[in-house]
């Protein structure tokens, strides 16, 4: 089973991420901010971590900056879910090796799904050959 790492501080959006996720297959570990999201990641390196930007305690770009330095962080694909346009991103975010960035108002969660399996390498069900109901 694929692992997946939440670290976002909008309890409501994550929870909404993790029902999402869980009913696709994926495990999920939440964290509230980027402290325990580091904290969270260096107990146990997931599969994919999906990363808010702005969080109290630390930051997601200094999380991802500490992630990175861990045993096996370098090589763990982060996408960047954010409300933060790319041109308010910081500066350094790219050179931190994220794999995608999202903006959450602009994707519905099974878009951010479609995503992050894309991502892992996993295959995918175009729109129009998904049966699911609604």
């Amino acid at each position: 089973m694929t692992n997946i790492a939440i670290i976002e501080d909008d309890q409501a959006i994550a929870q909404m991420y993790r029902m999402k996720f869980e009913s696709e297959g994926f495990t999920i570990e939440i964290a509230e901010d980027g402290k325990s999201g580091l904290e969270m990641v260096s107990r146990h390196m997931p599969d994919l971590i999906l990363l808010d930007i702005q969080m109290p305690e630390m930051n997601g770009v200094e999380a991802l900056r500490r992630i990175r330095k861990l045993p096996g962080g370098q090589d763990v694909p982060v996408i960047v879910l954010t409300n933060l346009g790319q041109q308010e991103a910081p500066k350094d975010l790219e050179s931190l090796g994220i794999d995608s960035y999202i903006i959450k108002a602009n994707l519905t969660p099974s878009q951010v799904v479609e995503q992050v399996k894309k991502v892992m390498g996993f295959e995918t069900t175009p729109p129009e050959e998904n049966h699911e109901l609604p």
